[in-house]
């Protein structure tokens, strides 16, 4: 079978793959882990980001159902993003109405569209692998951090919010302290039994036909039943809460629809483009982290999947919902939990629909305490300490970026956190550039020294402060060569410096000599790159 650059199959399409019995037997109960880990996620960002909480579970629906359908990533899964909800609420709150918002976030899903066209998608390649790794761990660390306190039956700040600093004034280290302080033993029960439930239940082979997280639902239900009437018993807020809709009028009443008499308001697409910008560099950060934790290590077509989150947002903005993301805390829990396929998400997406439509009062039985011990093992598996030992044998040059992106992403946010995982990890591949443009030969003779620099393959604009110290710096009355033979490419600005130098090195009684260094190098086109075998 052949393949497009993008990733995705020409000619006849193997769709049976997602229907065949041992991608489905991973799939389905991999889909009911995400649906019950999306469940809460997707109330709690829509009661942060001041929307209704029906949009926060149709977008999970839509993220699930029109995105994954769509996506050419298998394991990623896609949903309201915590890391939207502050531009949400703004967004809300400066527009003037939910309906005008939600123009903005059809806009956006256009813009996300006319960028997966223009290939735009490629920018995640160039995330240095460091700081990916350093953001998977910083997710894993918020999980147990902002986990914590639901699991000891602390609930008070369930809100989806992600954020080490909170709308309360306090943050995510004054959260926990206060949670040690309220804890209420039923809660932290049933979340000590489901975390040794999911340690646990997968060793005994036989038996984990049942999958682990199921079994903790199930287990927290008949918990949470058992401690009624006693000291111990759960509190009305320390269990999920979804909409109850009685018939198809009302269901039907919770949609919206965008205000479309706003479309010339250029604060509508001031958001729209914020959105945009900000939802597709999240997607292709969670893309990217998901790809690492694949099992059989895929690569997901970045600008296809930009086109399906931008159809996604569209649809979401028509119906009522809240701008989408493929967000890696259900994507980290639908890769742990054994998915095979995109059929996980998909899946997932129909379960919060029929939830939502027929067993509403059946849902809201679960006890956040187990959904919150899922997550804090999940959130172990992303930073675990091996991955620690792991980067600090790999140097400091891979050690650094990555313990500087988890601090910054766990003390701000994940975009402006990864910015500065960015920054450090940028200025360890300058530093690395710098020793690495060139070979530098010094060879002594009866009269003078020759110092011969050969080139190489690739030199660019990033070696240009190199090449400049070294030539500036090289002592007087030598012979230096020069060699270009190995080179594909030198940077127009690297050869204006080696011009410059041609000219100018007899001042200092250096002797130049020039070797296959053309007078301009084209980029290399990608086809001349690609090896053809005979």
């Amino acid at each position: 079978m052949q393949f497009k650059q993008d990733g995705t199959a020409m000619g006849s399409l193997n769709l049976k793959k997602y229907f065949l019995p041992k991608n489905l037997k991973k799939d389905i109960p991999s889909s009911i882990v995400v649906f019950l880990v999306a469940l809460p996620l997707c109330l709690g960002i829509a009661l942060a980001s001041g929307a209704p909480l029906f949009s926060g579970i149709l977008t999970g629906i839509i993220g699930g159902i029109v995105v994954g359908a769509l996506s050419g990533s298998q394991l990623s899964v896609a949903g309201p993003a915590a890391g939207l909800t502050v531009i949400v609420l703004n967004a809300i709150n400066g527009l003037g109405s939910f309906e005008t918002f939600l123009l903005a976030v059809l806009l956006a899903g256009v813009i996300q569209i006319t960028l997966g066209i223009i290939k735009a998608g490629t920018i995640g390649n160039y995330f240095p692998s460091a700081v990916i790794e350093g953001m998977l761990a910083a997710i894993g660390i918020i999980l147990i951090m902002k986990q914590f306190p639901h699991a000891v039956g602390y609930d008070a700040d369930f809100e989806g919010d992600e954020a080490f600093r909170q709308a309360d004034q306090n943050n995510t280290f004054s959260g926990i302290l206060r949670a040690l302080s309220k804890i209420n033993y039923g809660t932290t029960i049933i979340a000590a039994v489901s975390i040794l439930l999911l340690i646990y239940w997968p060793r005994f082979k036989k038996l984990a036909v049942v999958p682990a997280p199921l079994l903790v639902v199930l287990a927290g239900v008949i918990l949470s039943l058992l401690f009624n009437g006693t000291a111990i018993a759960l509190r009305d807020k320390q269990f999920v809460h979804i909409p109850i809709v009685q018939n198809a009028v009302e269901f039907f009443g919770l949609f919206k629809s965008p205000n479309f008499s706003a479309i010339g308001n250029k604060d509508v697409w001031i958001t729209a483009a914020t959105i945009a910008i900000v939802a597709s560099l999240e997607t292709l950060l969670s893309l990217e982290a998901v790809d690492k934790l694949d099992p059989i290590k895929r690569i997901s077509p970045t600008n296809r999947e930009l086109v399906a989150q931008g159809a996604g947002n569209i649809i979401s903005g028509l119906l009522g919902g809240l701008p989408m993301t493929a967000v890696i805390v259900r994507s980290s829990a639908n890769v742990n939990a054994g998915a095979r396929t995109k059929m996980s998400a998909i899946i997932h997406g129909v379960l919060l629909l029929l939830s939502l439509l027929f067993i509403p009062a059946a849902i809201n039985y679960i006890p956040l305490s187990c959904l919150a011990a899922i997550l804090l093992v999940t959130g172990y598996k992303l930073a675990r300490i091996t991955l620690f030992k792991h980067m600090w044998h790999q140097g400091l040059s891979q050690f650094i970026p990555f313990v500087v992106t988890i601090l910054a992403v766990v003390l701000t946010d994940l975009l402006i956190g990864v910015g500065i995982g960015m920054l450090v990890g940028v200025f360890y591949i300058l530093r690395t550039n710098m020793r690495n443009p060139f070979f530098y030969h010094i060879k002594d003779s009866a009269d003078h020294k020759i110092i011969t620099i050969m080139l190489a393959e690739e030199v660019s604009f990033l070696n240009k402060a190199a090449i400049q110290i070294t030539l500036t710096t090289l002592p007087k009355n030598t012979r230096v060569v020069i060699n270009g033979t190995n080179s594909r490419f030198i940077d127009p600005d690297v050869l204006e410096i080696i011009n410059n130098f041609n000219k100018n090195a007899h001042t200092k009684g250096i002797d130049v000599q020039l070797v296959a260094i053309k007078d301009r190098y084209d980029v290399p086109k990608l086809k001349e790159l690609i090896y053809h075998p005979n």
